[in-house]
């Protein structure tokens, strides 16, 4: 196995936030790693590898070892489910997961359909609540759906909810609450287990106290 320990991250906000945490804990990542349009980026001075990727396909890349240790949304680890350990809430990239739909619209008795980009969330959530609903997978534009009639309700990510109210939209139930947590890949936490201790605690002492 490579000696150098590699992370996968998705691109976006938890990179930026994430970057910003490592820094704090003492990581040496050149200014230049910022802006970099690159998807494989070495840091010779930390023996590090980083792997850029979308947000759903971090967990992927770590349960299948080709990245050590992954820095993913709670909202990807239960609608993925992978065979990945998680070790540290980094309390970064706060939001929810939240069913929302067209305000004093109810759902439709017949065949109630969700739409969302995470079927197994909102599948669960709903079986939970004692309710059949038809889901219907989406990958972009969630608000859409209700919109133009695709479905009755929406299950997404909801950050600041300007995205929902400038689509007419308003939320009805929140399911979970969402940070990005550090997961590890079970082989590699075996086999160098020491540097990923050393990244948990030198991150555990910079990572944001949850706010209440």
């Amino acid at each position: 196995m490579d000696a150098k320990l590699t992370i996968a991250m998705p691109k976006g906000r938890i990179f930026e936030e994430a970057v910003e945490l490592l820094r704090k804990a003492g990581y040496n990542l050149p200014p230049e790693f910022d802006d970099s349009r690159k998807l494989i980026i070495d840091v010779e001075a930390e023996d590090m590898r980083f792997i850029l990727s979308k947000p759903m396909d971090v967990a992927t890349y770590v349960e299948h070892g080709v990245a050590d240790v992954g820095i993913a949304g709670k909202d990807v680890l239960l609608e993925e489910e992978r065979d990945v350990y998680e070790l540290l809430d980094l309390q970064i990239s706060a939001c929810y997961l939240a069913v929302a739909g067209l305000p004093a619209t109810q759902m439709n008795d017949v065949a109630p359909k969700v739409a969302t980009k995470y079927p197994n969330v909102a599948a669960a959530y709903f079986r939970e609540q004692g309710e059949q609903v038809e889901i219907i997978k989406l990958n972009g534009s969630i608000e859409l759906a209700p919109l133009i009639g695709l479905a009755d309700r929406i299950v997404d990510i909801v950050s600041t909810g300007r995205t929902l109210v400038e689509n007419g939209l308003v939320e009805y139930e929140r399911i979970k609450d969402v940070t990005s947590r550090l997961i590890v890949n079970p082989v590699s936490y075996r086999i160098k287990d020491q540097r990923i201790n050393d990244l948990v605690t030198r991150l555990s002492a910079v990572v944001p106290l949850e706010v209440k």
